[in-house]
C-alpha cells in the first residue's frame, strides 16, 4: 500500500511543453506522485493512454517525460489486444496510475470490456493513487460534459462513479462546457458537479474533496449544487493551493 487512504487527483492538467523534449510532467502529475508517499526510490507510475487509442507516438512522450522526471513508468496498452500478461499485478504494483485525456466514452467501454474498471477500484482501495487529465479526470465521476459524440458537447453518464459527483473540465478554455454543466446539474441529470479550470486539480481522500491544487496562477476550481427549488444552480469557486513550479518533468 502507498497512499494512506484511497486517493484521487482529477485535473484539467499536468503537462507542458519542454525545451528538449515534446512534452514534461508539470506540477499536477509530480502532486500525484507525493500524494502516492513514494520516496526513497523511483516512483512507478503507470501510464493509459486508451482515451487516444492507445497512441505509440505519444506513448514515446509520456515515457520520455517520466525520464526527465526520475520515474519508472510503465504503459499500459489495451490495443489491439493488453500488452502486460498480468494487467491486474501490474496496476496494483504501482504509486500512481496516470490517465491520458481523450474519448472518455470510448474508454469506459474498452475499460469494461477487459475488465479495468474492476482493477482500477481495486488499486484505489489498496491505495494507488488514481490520477489524469480531462477523460482521465472524467472517468472517476458519475459523469460530465463531453466531446466524445462529435463537436457539439454533450453529457456522458456512465462514469465508474468512484466519486458520487459530476465532474467539469477544461472549464475556463471551453466556453460550452460551463453552461451545460449547469444545465445538467439542474435537471438532474448529474449530481452535484466539481469542476477544474485548465491547470488546477481536485484532490479526494475516499470520496471526500480534501482540496484544490494549481499549477498555473489564477486558475479556480467550483462546486455546482442543485438549488433547492430545482429552478438553477449555485456555483461555488475553491480558490486552489498554487504548487511550487516543477524544477524537472
Amino acid at each position: 500500500m502507498t497512499a494512506l487512504e484511497p486517493t484521487i487527483l482529477a485535473t484539467s492538467g499536468g503537462h507542458r511543453i519542454g525545451g528538449r523534449t515534446r512534452v514534461l510532467f508539470d506540477s499536477l502529475v509530480h502532486h500525484a506522485v507525493d500524494l502516492s508517499g513514494a520516496h526513497g526510490r523511483r516512483p512507478r507510475v503507470l501510464y493509459v493512454g486508451t482515451a487516444i487509442g492507445d497512441a505509440e507516438h505519444f506513448t514515446t512522450r509520456m515515457t520520455e517525460a517520466a525520464r526527465v522526471a526520475g520515474f519508472d513508468l510503465t504503459p499500459l496498452h489495451l490495443f489491439p489486444m493488453p500488452n502486460l500478461e498480468d494487467v491486474e499485478g501490474t496496476v496494483l504494483d504501482q504509486d500512481v496510475v496516470w490517465v491520458m485525456g481523450g474519448s472518455v466514452v470510448n474508454l469506459l467501454a474498452v475499460w469494461r470490456a477487459h475488465g479495468l474498471d474492476r482493477i482500477m477500484h481495486r488499486a484505489w482501495q489498496s491505495g494507488v493513487v488514481l490520477s489524469g487529465v480531462s477523460a482521465g479526470s472524467l472517468c472517476w465521476y458519475e459523469g460530465g460534459a463531453t466531446d466524445s459524440f462529435g463537436p457539439e458537447l454533450r453529457p456522458v453518464t456512465n462514469g465508474l462513479g468512484f466519486l458520487p459527483y459530476g465532474n467539469g473540465v477544461h472549464y475556463d478554455s471551453d466556453e460550452g462546457r460551463r453552461p451545460l454543466i449547469h444545465r445538467l446539474v439542474a435537471d438532474g441529470t448529474v449530481p452535484t458537479a466539481h469542476c477544474t479550470d485548465d491547470g488546477v486539480g481536485l484532490v479526494y481522500r475516499g470520496t471526500e474533496l480534501v482540496e484544490a491544487v494549481a499549477e498555473v496562477p489564477g486558475a479556480g476550481a467550483y462546486v455546482v449544487t442543485r438549488d433547492p427549488d430545482g429552478a438553477g444552480v449555485t456555483e461555488q469557486r475553491i480558490e486552489p493551493r498554487r504548487l511550487a513550479p516543477s524544477t524537472r518533468g
